[in-house]
C-alpha cells in the first residue's frame, strides 16, 4: 500500500475517533512495544508506530459547530453569591468596576451595592472613573461646554449686568478661539494661513501666519470698539488717517508693525474683545441700534456683534487647519443668527452686483418692483442645525418676498452655506440642491459669496 492510502486511511479513522467513547484505549494495558495484550501485533485501528517511538499525532476533530449537530444543552449552575464581610466587599469595587471579578463575587457586590449607600456611591465613582480611561473619543472638550456651564451658573443666580442676547455669539466664539491659541508654541504661531474671499466673481486670497489673521480680528474689530468708546488698535501704530474698511485696517496694522506678527498680539486681542462685551453690556440692550462702520457700508451694533462672531469662527477654522487641529462650528442658535444675518443681507448684494453688471437684468419687467409690493422670490432652505427657510426677493431690495411669486427653491446644508458666504467654497463648488429659474440661483449664489471680504 502506498504512503498516501495509508494517511488516508488513518485520517478516516481518527475523524471518527471518540475520546469520550468506550473503546478510546483508556483501559488498554498495551506493553507500549506496538503489538495488542495478546503479543499478536497491532489490533486494527491502532496507528502503526515509527521505530518503536511514540503513536503519530491523530488528524484534528472536526468542531461540533461545523458538523451541523444540535450543541449540548447548557448546563444551569445557578450562580450562589459568596457571604463576604463589609470590608472584602469594600476591596472589590475596584475590580467589580473594571468587570474584573468572578460570577460569584460580582453577585455578591451588587447585592451589597442594594443595602449599603457608601459602597454604592464609592461604585459608581469608580466606574466613571473606568468609562474616562476607556472613552474612545477624543479628550477634547465638547465646544457646547462653556456655553452649557455659564447657562447652568445663570439659571441658579442671574448676571446683575448680563451680557445681551445679540452679543453672546461674539463672546462665545472669542472665548472658543482664544482657548485654541493658549498652547500654541512659536512654530504655531508662525505657521502659514491663506485668507480667501471673493472680488467680483473671483476667488482671492493673502497669505499670512496665525500671529497675522489675529492681527486682522484686532484691526477690524477696532471698528466697533471705536464705536463703543475704546481705544483703536491702530493708534500709535499709524501716522496717517486710515480708511474704515477692514481690508485697509489691516493692511495698515501689518504695515506699521516693525516685525511680523507674533504670539504678543493674543493678549490686545483678548483684551479688546473683553473690552466690547463689557461695554455692550453696560450699554443695555438699547445700544444695538449704534451704528458700525464698515466704509462703503454700515451695520447697526447688534449685527455687527453678529458679524465678528461669524468672522471669529470662520478665521479660527483657518488657524485649526493650519496647525492640522480639529475645530467644529458654533452652537447651533449662534450659527442660526450667523446664516440669517447673512441671509437678509442677501438682497442689497444682489442689487449691488446687479448694478455693476455682474448678475442677470430682470427679464419678466423692465422695472424695478416698487417698495413693499411682492416680486419674484427665491426659497433658501439651509438644513442642518441652525437652519430655517428664507425667502429672498430677487427684483428689489425694498420688494416683498413672496411665495405665490417663487420661482426657484435653493438647498444647502448650513456649515457650507457659511463657507459659501466666507468665501471659502466657490458658488460652482457649493453643494446646493437647486429647481427652478437657474439664472436667479446663480445669481443669488454668487451674492452670497459676494459677502465675503479679508
Amino acid at each position: 500500500m502506498s504512503g498516501a492510502g495509508h494517511e488516508d486511511g488513518e485520517r478516516e479513522k481518527y475523524e471518527g475517533y471518540d475520546p469520550q467513547g468506550p473503546d478510546n484505549g483508556a483501559g488498554d494495558s498495551g506493553s507500549g512495544s506496538g503489538s495488542g495484550g495478546d503479543g499478536k501485533g497491532p489490533e486494527p485501528g491502532t496507528p502503526d508506530r515509527a521505530g518503536g517511538g511514540s503513536p503519530r499525532i491523530p488528524m484534528p476533530r472536526s468542531s461540533v459547530e461545523d458538523t451541523g449537530h444540535p450543541l449540548p444543552a447548557p448546563t444551569d449552575v445557578p450562580v450562589v453569591p459568596l457571604v463576604l464581610e463589609h470590608d472584602v466587599l469594600r476591596s472589590l469595587l475596584g475590580a467589580w468596576a473594571l468587570a474584573a471579578c468572578a460570577p460569584e463575587e460580582t453577585l455578591a457586590v451588587e447585592e451589597h451595592l442594594g443595602e449599603c449607600g457608601a459602597c454604592a456611591d464609592e461604585a459608581r465613582r469608580l466606574r466613571e472613573a473606568v468609562e474616562l480611561l476607556q472613552r474612545p473619543e477624543p479628550l477634547d472638550l465638547d465646544p457646547t461646554l462653556r456655553t452649557r456651564v455659564l447657562e447652568g451658573c445663570l439659571d441658579r443666580r442671574p448676571p446683575r449686568i448680563p451680557v445681551p442676547e445679540w452679543a453672546t455669539a461674539y463672546d462665545a466664539e472669542t472665548a472658543r478661539l482664544d482657548a485654541l491659541l493658549q498652547d500654541f508654541g512659536d512654530s504655531e504661531w508662525h505657521a502659514p494661513v491663506r485668507l480667501r474671499w471673493f472680488e467680483g466673481d473671483e476667488q482671492t486670497s493673502r497669505r499670512t501666519t496665525v500671529a497675522g489673521v489675529i492681527a486682522h480680528l484686532l484691526s477690524v474689530d477696532g471698528l466697533v470698539a471705536v464705536a463703543l468708546g475704546l481705544d483703536d488698535p491702530l493708534t500709535g501704530e499709524q501716522k496717517t488717517p486710515v480708511p474704515p474698511d477692514p481690508a485697509s485696517r489691516t493692511e495698515a496694522y501689518w504695515r506699521a508693525s516693525y516685525f511680523p506678527p507674533t504670539r504678543s498680539v493674543r493678549l490686545p486681542w483678548r483684551e479688546q474683545s473683553h473690552g466690547i462685551v463689557r461695554n455692550v453690556s453696560f450699554a443695555g440692550g438699547g445700544s444695538g441700534k449704534l451704528p458700525i462702520s464698515y466704509g462703503d457700508f454700515e451695520l447697526p451694533l447688534h449685527e455687527a456683534m453678529l458679524d465678528r462672531a461669524f468672522e471669529c469662527w470662520v478665521h479660527a477654522g483657518d488657524i485649526a487647519d493650519a496647525v492640522d487641529y480639529p475645530y467644529g462650528p458654533p452652537a447651533p442658535r449662534h450659527l442660526h443668527g450667523m446664516i440669517d444675518l447673512a441671509a437678509r443681507m442677501l438682497p442689497e448684494a444682489l442689487a449691488a452686483r446687479r448694478q455693476a453688471g455682474l448678475a442677470a437684468p430682470n427679464r419678466t419687467t423692465r422695472h424695478l418692483v416698487p417698495a413693499g409690493e411682492p416680486g419674484r422670490s427665491l426659497r433658501l432652505e439651509i438644513e442642518g442645525s441652525g437652519g430655517g427657510e428664507w425667502l429672498i426677493p430677487l427684483d428689489s431690495p425694498a420688494a416683498r418676498a413672496s411665495s405665490a411669486h417663487e420661482v426657484a427653491h435653493v438647498a444647502l446644508d448650513g456649515v457650507e452655506f457659511c463657507q459659501l458666504a466666507a468665501g471659502h467654497v466657490s458658488p460652482e463648488e457649493a453643494a446646493a440642491g437647486q429647481d427652478g429659474d437657474r439664472e436667479a440661483i446663480r445669481d443669488v449664489l454668487f451674492a452670497a459669496a459676494s459677502l465675503s471680504r479679508m
